[in-house]
C-alpha cells in the first residue's frame, strides 16, 4: 500500500474515530454570557508543549496553541497554522506555508522558525523531552537527540519566515496527523529564549491557538481570554475559559449537578452512578484508542522474574473489575495494542487480528508459574507497593487487585496514591514496584503503541528492554510495505507479551459530561478537547 492510500485509510479512520460533537450547530453565537466552565482533571506539569505527556496537560495545549494542521469538527485533517502543504512522490519531503496572519498571542508574527526552534529543542538532548521520540519520523531526529549528529542535520528548515520545509526518515503515512500533536506545537523563540521559565507564568505563556492564558491559580484553576490575534478569531465565540482542578469523582460529580461546572472531560464520575448519568443523558460514552494498565519495575525482585510478571497478570479478574468498578462498556484488555488500529486489510483491526495472548482470571495457571518461581502459594515472597494518583476509581481499581492478589496468590500488597505531579515525577524516576498508568494514543496506527516499549523510550517507565523487540519494532519503522510492517509489529507484541513488563486491564472508553446549553465543542477518538468553535447557548 503506497502513503497516499494509507493516508486515506487512516483518514477515514479519523472519522469513525469516535469522534463527539457538542449538541446544535450554526456559526452565530446566541446573546449570553460566554463563560464556560471545565473540568479537565489534574493540575498541569508543564504548560510547555515540547515536554508535556499527560492529558490534563495535553487538554489545556490544544486550545492554547496550534500546529501545522489541525482537525475539524468531523475529524477531518485540515490547515492549521499551514494555509498549505506540498508533498513529494515518495512522501518523504513536505513543503509547509505558513499563514500570513498567523500570530502569536502577543502579536509577533509566527514564523516558520519558530517552528524549527521548536522541534529542534524538543529534540535536544538537553531539553531531555520525555515525548522526543514523536519527532523521530524527522530526517535524523533520533540520532540528534542520541547525540550523533548536530541540530543542523535534522530533517526541519525553516527556508524563509513563510516557509517550512520538512524531511522524513521514511515515509509516515501519519505526518499530518502528528503535525496535530502538542510535541509539534510552535513555540515563541524569542520568548522562550529569552526567560527559561516562560512557560509557568501567564505574562510570558505565549501561544498561538485561540485561547490565551490570563491566570493560572495553582491546584485551583487556570483562566483563559480569547485571542484576539488567533488567525480564525471570528470563529471563537468564547469570551473566557476556566479550566477547574478537580481530582475526585465525587466533587466533580456534585459541582456538575449544582451547576458549578459546565463540561467535563476528567476524573471520571464515581462508577456507581454511571448507569443513572448515562441513562439520564448526562454522560457520554465513546471508544477511547488506549488502555488502563499497570507497569512493572523489572529490575526490582521478585519482579524480574517473567514467572512471577505472568502471575500477577494471570491472577487480575478483568470482568469483575470493569463491570463493578468501572461500569461503562470497556473491553478486558490481554494484550499491548488498544482497540481502534488498522490491520492490513481495508476494515481490519490489529487487535482483532492479532487476538489475546493470555486468559483472564486464569488463577489455576498463576499459581502454578509462581510456585515455579520459588514461592508456592506466595510463602516468602515480600511485600510490594503499588502506586498510583489520587482519584476515586483508581484507588477502587488497586484494592480489588490488592484482594484478588492476596486470595489467589497469597501476596501482600501495598497502596501509595499521590498527588498528579509528584506521581509523575516517581513514574519518570522509576521509583515504584508496580504503578498504575492510563495511556492514550497519540495517532491512529499501531505504532502509537508499539514505540513506547523500545528500550530507552522516555515513556517505557518499566527498566525493560529486549533485543528482539528493539528489532521488530525498529524494522517496522523503516519499511515502506504495509504487510511487512503490520506482521512486524504483530510480532513484536508477541515478544512483549510473553515478557510482561506491563499488565494491561482494560481498553478504555471516553466519558465526559456536559450541559444542555454547550455548543460547539468535540472531543476526538484520542481525547483531545477541542474548544475554539464551542459556545453556551441557554435560550
Amino acid at each position: 500500500m503506497n502513503w497516499k492510500k494509507t493516508c486515506a485509510l487512516l483518514l477515514s479512520l479519523i472519522f469513525a474515530a469516535s469522534l463527539v460533537a457538542g449538541c446544535g450547530g450554526g456559526t452565530t453565537a446566541p446573546a449570553t454570557s460566554q463563560v464556560l466552565r471545565v473540568s479537565a482533571g489534574a493540575e498541569p506539569e508543564t504548560l510547555d508543549p515540547r515536554l508535556a505527556i499527560g492529558l490534563p496537560e495535553m487538554q489545556v495545549l490544544k486550545q492554547v496553541f496550534e500546529g501545522l494542521c489541525n482537525q475539524s469538527s468531523k475529524g477531518e485533517i485540515v490547515p492549521g497554522a499551514a494555509e498549505k502543504w506540498e508533498v513529494s512522490p515518495d512522501g518523504m519531503k513536505y513543503k509547509f506555508t505558513l499563514r500570513a496572519n498567523a500570530k502569536w498571542s502577543n502579536g509577533d508574527p509566527v514564523t516558520a522558525q519558530d517552528f524549527e526552534f521548536a522541534w529542534k529543542s524538543a529534540l535536544s538532548p538537553e531539553l531531555a523531552s520525555r515525548y522526543a521520540e514523536q519527532l523521530f519520523p524527522l530526517k535524523n531526529g533520533e540520532a540528534y537527540n542520541k547525540k550523533k549528529v548536530t541540530a543542523d542535520e535534522v530533517g526541519v528548515k525553516a527556508l524563509d519566515d513563510r516557509t517550512l520545509e520538512v524531511t522524513l526518515e521514511k515515509p509516515t503515512p501519519y505526518f499530518l496527523f502528528l503535525t496535530t500533536f502538542p510535541t509539534y506545537f510552535p513555540v515563541n523563540k524569542k520568548v522562550v529564549t529569552a526567560n527559561e521559565k516562560w512557560a509557568g507564568d501567564p505574562k510570558t505563556l505565549i501561544g498561538n491557538g485561540p485561547f490565551k492564558l490570563t491566570a493560572w491559580a495553582h491546584n485551583s484553576k487556570l483562566e483563559f481570554a480569547k485571542n484576539e490575534n488567533y488567525w480564525q478569531k471570528d470563529v471563537v465565540k468564547l469570551e473566557k475559559v476556566e479550566f477547574l482542578i478537580v481530582d475526585q469523582g465525587t466533587t466533580l460529580l456534585n459541582m456538575f449537578e449544582n451547576n458549578q461546572v459546565d463540561l467535563t472531560t476528567a476524573p471520571n464520575p464515581p462508577a456507581s452512578e454511571m448507569p443513572r448519568l448515562i441513562k439520564e443523558g448526562k454522560l457520554q460514552v465513546t471508544p477511547y484508542v488506549g488502555h488502563y494498565h499497570y507497569v512493572i519495575n523489572c529490575k526490582r525482585p521478585p519482579l524480574d522474574n517473567v514467572k512471577v510478571r505472568k502471575a500477577l497478570a494471570l491472577a487480575i479478574d478483568r470482568t469483575a473489575i470493569i463491570d463493578t468498578l468501572v461500569k461503562s462498556g470497556e473491553q478486558p484488555a490481554m494484550a499491548w495494542v488498544p482497540l481502534g488500529l488498522p490491520d492490513v486489510a481495508a476494515g481490519s483491526e490489529f487487535r482483532k487480528v492479532g487476538g489475546d495472548f493470555f486468559k483472564n482470571n486464569d488463577v489455576e495457571t498463576a499459581r502454578k508459574l509462581l510456585a515455579e518461581a520459588g514461592y508456592p502459594d506466595g510463602k516468602g515472597f515480600p511485600e510490594m507497593t503499588l502506586l498510583f494518583n489520587t482519584d476515586e476509581q483508581h484507588k477502587q481499581i488497586a484494592e480489588a487487585l490488592q484482594e484478588m492478589w492476596k486470595k489467589n496468590l497469597g501476596i501482600t500488597l501495598k497502596l501509595q496514591n499521590q498527588e498528579w505531579k509528584v506521581y509523575l515525577q516517581a513514574r519518570a524516576k522509576r521509583d515504584f514496584d508496580l504503578v498504575r498508568r492510563g495511556w492514550i494514543g497519540d495517532y491512529l496506527d499501531p505504532m502509537t503503541a508499539m514505540e513506547t516499549m523500545l528500550g530507552g523510550n522516555p515513556n517505557n517507565n518499566s527498566e525493560w528492554q529486549d533485543p528482539e523487540y528493539d528489532r521488530l519494532v525498529r524494522e517496522a519503522q523503516k519499511t515502506a510495505d504495509s504487510q511487512k510492517r503490520i506482521q512486524l509489529m504483530h510480532d513484536a507484541e508477541k515478544v512483549l507479551m510473553d515478557d510482561m513488563p506491563i499488565i494491561p486491564i482494560y481498553f478504555m472508553m471516553q466519558k465526559h459530561m456536559a450541559k444542555p446549553y454547550v455548543k460547539g465543542y468535540f472531543l476526538d477518538g484520542l481525547g483531545s478537547l477541542y474548544l475554539r468553535e464551542a459556545y453556551i447557548d441557554k435560550k
